[in-house]
This record gives C-alpha cells, sequence and structure tokens, in this order.
C-alpha cells in the first residue's frame, strides 16, 4: 500500500535500492561468517547435550528463520531491481517494494510469540521490520554460538594439557617395562571429563575444579615415574651413599651409648631419654630393596621413605648425644659459676669469711663427687651466690 506522501522519486529510489543492496551484502556475508565459524560447524556436527542442547536446538531454528528471512528480503530486492530496469519505471509499485509492507510473512513462518489464533492469513512487512527480525534472530544464534566457543575455550585447553601429560608418563612407563593403573584411571577420568565438555560446553563451567584436579594428579603422577626413571639410574649409587649415611647413624648411636655411660658414672640418678637403635634396622630395609629389582614405582618409594627415615634416625641419635650430654654440661656450667663467685668473694674482701668458705665447701664437694647429685648441687651454688649477692649489697 503506498503511502500518503506519494511515490518517491527515481533518484530516491535509486539511492535506496543502492543502500539495500550493500545491505543485502552485508547480510550475506555475516551469515556466511557466521555458519564458518569454527564453533558453529562443530555444534552443527555433532548432537550437543544439556543446556548446550537447549540452546543450539533453539539457535538452529532461529538460523532456519534467519535465512528464510534473507531470502524473502532478497527476492523483495532481486523483483525491485527487474522493475527498475524497464524502460518506464512503475515509481508507485517500485516505492511500495522499497518502503511499505513488501513482505510476506505465512502463518507457519510467522514467530509463535507474533501469531493469534484470529488471524488465519500471513503478515505483510516492510523490509525493515524483516531487517529487524533478522538482527534480533542473527544475535541470538551468535551469542549461543560464542558462548559455545568461550567455554571451549576455556575448558579444552587444561585438557589437551593434561592429554600431553599422560602421554609422557604413558612414555615412561613403557620404558620402565611397566603397567600403571593409576593412568589407565586417569585415561577415564580424562575421557569422561572430555566427553562432558565435548556435548555440552554450557553446561560444563562446573568442571573446573574436576580439571584442574586431573591436572595436577596427572603432573604428580608424570613426576613418580620420571622419579622411578630416575631410581633405574642411580640406583646403585643411591643404595651406596645411603649405606654410608646408616654407618654415619650407627656411629651416631654409639656415641649416644658412649656418653650414656660417662653420664652414668659422673652424674647422680639421671633422668635420661631412651637411647636410640634403628641402624640395624635401617640395614634390614636397605638390604630388602635389593629384591624389587624392576619394580621401579615401588622401589622409588621405599628408597625415598628409607632415605628420610636414615635421616630422621641420625638426627635422633645426635639429638639423645646432646641432650644425655647436656647433664654433664650442666655440672660444669655451675663449676664454673661456683669459681666465678668465689673470686668475686675475694674481690670483695671475703676470701677469708668463715660462712662463706663453708657453704663453698659444701658446693664444691658435691660438684666435685662422682656421681654428682646435679639438683643438690644446684642448691648449694644458689645459696653460694645468694650469700655473695648479700656482702656485695651491704658495701
Amino acid at each position: 500500500m503506498r503511502g500518503a506522501a506519494g511515490p518517491m522519486s527515481l533518484e530516491g529510489i535509486d539511492h535506496a535500492l543502492r543502500r539495500r543492496m550493500e545491505e543485502r551484502d552485508r547480510i550475506s556475508g555475516d551469515l556466511l561468517d557466521l555458519e564458518g565459524h569454527q564453533a558453529h560447524r562443530l555444534l552443527s556436527g555433532m548432537t550437543p547435550t544439556g543446556e548446550t542442547g537447549r540452546r543450539w536446538e533453539r539457535a538452529q531454528a532461529r538460523l532456519a528463520a534467519l535465512w528464510w528471512l534473507f531470502d524473502a528480503y532478497r527476492r523483495v530486492l532481486d523483483h525491485a531491481q527487474e522493475l527498475r530496469a524497464a524502460s518506464r519505471p512503475d515509481l508507485g509499485r517500485l516505492t511500495d517494494l522499497i518502503a511499505g509492507p513488501s513482505v510476506e510473512l505465512k502463518p507457519d513462518d510467522v514467530p509463535v510469540e507474533k501469531r493469534s489464533l484470529l488471524r488465519p492469513v500471513g503478515e505483510w512487512v516492510t523490509l525493515d521490520t524483516v531487517l529487524a527480525r533478522m538482527d534480533e534472530a542473527y544475535r541470538e544464534v551468535a551469542e549461543t554460538v560464542a558462548a559455545a566457543d568461550a567455554a571451549w575455550s576455556a575448558l579444552l585447553p587444561p585438557l589437551d594439557e593434561a592429554d600431553a601429560g599422560r602421554r609422557a608418563a604413558r612414555a615412561l612407563a613403557a620404558d620402565l617395562g611397566m603397567s600403571d593403573p593409576e593412568l589407565d584411571r586417569l585415561d577415564g577420568e580424562a575421557e569422561r571429563l572430555r566427553r562432558a565438555v565435548t556435548a555440552d560446553p554450557l553446561g560444563s563451567g562446573g568442571l573446573g575444579g574436576e580439571l584442574e584436579a586431573l591436572s595436577r594428579a596427572v603432573a604428580a603422577r608424570r613426576g613418580v615415574l620420571e622419579q622411578a626413571g630416575r631410581i633405574r639410574q642411580e640406583y646403585a649409587e643411591r643404595a651406596a651413599r645411603l649405606s654410608g649415611r646408616i654407618d654415619q647413624v650407627a656411629e651416631a648411636e654409639e656415641e649416644a651409648r658412649r656418653v650414656r655411660d660417662r653420664v652414668l658414672v659422673k652424674i647422680a640418678s639421671p633422668v635420661l631419654p631412651d637411647l636410640p637403635g634403628q641402624a640395624p634396622a635401617l640395614r634390614d630395609r636397605l638390604a630388602a630393596l635389593g629384591t624389587l629389582d624392576g619394580r621401579w614405582l615401588e622401589l622409588a618409594e621405599r628408597l625415598a621413605e628409607l632415605e628420610r627415615g636414615v635421616e630422621q634416625a641420625l638426627a635422633q641419635a645426635d639429638e639423645a648425644a646432646r641432650s644425655i650430654g647436656g647433664l654433664i654440661g650442666r655440672r660444669d656450667e655451675l663449676r664454673g659459676r661456683l669459681i666465678a663467685y668465689q673470686a668475686k668473694a675475694a674481690r670483695l674482701g671475703h676470701a677469708e669469711d668463715m660462712a662463706l668458705a663453708g657453704l663453698y665447701g659444701a658446693a664444691r664437694d658435691l660438684l666435685w663427687t662422682a656421681p654428682c647429685d646435679l639438683r643438690r648441687s644446684t642448691v648449694a651454688v644458689a645459696e653460694y651466690q645468694k650469700a655473695v649477692g648479700r656482702i656485695e649489697e651491704a658495701g
């Protein structure tokens, strides 16, 4: 139906047609780019599930409607070009095509939300209305495609990285000539996650934690297998070094016993820690490692445990010797303190003080008597120290 303002001028029609043709070419290019998008091709070649399946089903329907609208849009323009090419163009008809409701949408083509039970015939709309509806449909489809692409871009690289780690771990296991049930389990877990991410990227956002856990587990397993490979190469050297460290443990434990024997002679009723005696058991564990030839994973684990155990045993033996020997150190510290306060008493002019001499003699007898009673010696030295302090305060 022609507008009240009358037909457009020929110049106006030519300008409008050029604009519409440029618009058509741009839309065609955008549609081809959309269908050529990698995510669109992937979605078109599979059957998405879950949230992705629901959104893709709607997007496909919108895309089909979009192409139908574009085809109708293009047919009107083609018809307008044919009329314009006539020797005497019908300006009124051309105006109706370009600016009026020139596109018929049949009842089945009208979106559900725009249908009416009281309208059994189709709907006539303008090119601008068709363009607006195409834009709306395009945006929805493009949003779904972009969302799927973004989800895949975020979720697939960690899986690819885990796959590379598992392949490297498999190569290590093959080189060691062994099977690895843990790698089998990780393979199954990776396959499960990849199926979920591939089929439903939009519904897999919550799998980030599981993907991180898989990556950590693969890295840890690869590290274990790398360690097993190093053990195979270094075992003889590390076993020899470990044997030497166990000898050091035995020497440290023997030193702790010697210190204990001296303390028992020199200190009365000492409270002593239990003496360590782990060297024989450590030697047995080292010998048992020789039965694990070829079982590199188990050997790596047990060798590392034994190395830690040897270092702990050596530290315990050294600590026991220091703790027991500390009792003699305590006696010697009391002796030194007594001598220092005796010298102080002499400087104060009380070297001949009988009371001080008595306190000094009692403390000295306790400290130079074997075995020495540390508790009584500590009390005696403290009494002598206090007596000298009182003389110093009195001036």
